[in-house]
């Protein structure tokens, strides 16, 4: 059975949700079997409200430029029905799932339970104890190109989080086994083909006559050979 799990990052007007900060932008990207497919869900969104100087300078969405977005009621339901009742990847996962939260919140809508969430924050620290953890750190360790990155945005993170988790969960090649055993046919069974061998006959091996004969007189021809000394 494949297993669907979401890359997932937002970004908001400010750090705290529970001072009324808002998401202002959702970026998802569908993995199966932890390899990225072309399925994303990405989505601007009008917070109701000022974007921090602070936060603009970190993903440089203005205000100004959400004006005449959907608010997050509108979107809502595009976006549970994107996630489904996948695993939820995100970096930092507490940050984003309480800004989500507080969304849904808003709504009266069922919230996302943390138990959803995969924190790669928390798996990087764990592998990699001392080391830096951050996104960008963790494209430099494993050699994925980031330098389309000037600034953060919800769908540029979530992909390269994908390749990110793709890599700390063993890497292109365990992704690719795992498709594998997972097979076509629905069974854990496997068919093999076996074919009736080419059998040849056996070839003798004892020496002829001549054969014997051209031997001896090899020897008699040798001086002094070492096993005929006392």
């Amino acid at each position: 059975m494949a297993v669907r799990e979401i890359a997932l990052d937002t970004e908001t007007t400010g750090l705290d949700p529970n001072t009324g900060h808002r998401v202002i932008e959702i970026g998802a990207v569908e993995m199966i079997n932890r390899m990225p497919t072309e399925n994303r869900y990405h989505q601007y969104i009008n917070p109701e409200r000022e974007v921090d100087e602070g936060a603009v300078a970190i993903h440089g969405i203005t205000t100004e430029s959400l004006a005449d977005k959907p608010k997050f009621a509108e979107i809502a339901p595009a976006f549970l029905d994107f996630i489904g009742d996948a695993k939820l990847v995100i970096h930092n996962a507490r940050f984003d799932m309480a800004f989500l939260n507080a969304e849904l919140g808003r709504l009266d809508t069922e919230l996302l339970p943390m138990d959803r969430a995969i924190d790669t924050l928390m798996i990087a620290r764990r592998r990699f104890p001392g080391a830096q953890a951050s996104l960008d750190a963790l494209c430099r360790r494993f050699e994925i190109d980031n330098t389309h990155r000037d600034l953060h945005g919800a769908l540029v993170d979530a992909d390269l989080l994908a390749s990110v988790y793709l890599e700390l969960t063993g890497g292109r090649q365990a992704a690719l086994d795992l498709a594998a055993s997972e097979g076509d046919s629905g069974t854990d069974e496997t068919e093999i083909e076996t074919t009736a061998a080419n059998i040849r006959p056996p070839r003798p091996h004892a020496p002829t006559e001549e054969e014997m004969a051209a031997h001896a007189a090899f020897l008699a021809g040798l001086k002094d050979p070492i096993w005929s000394r006392a």
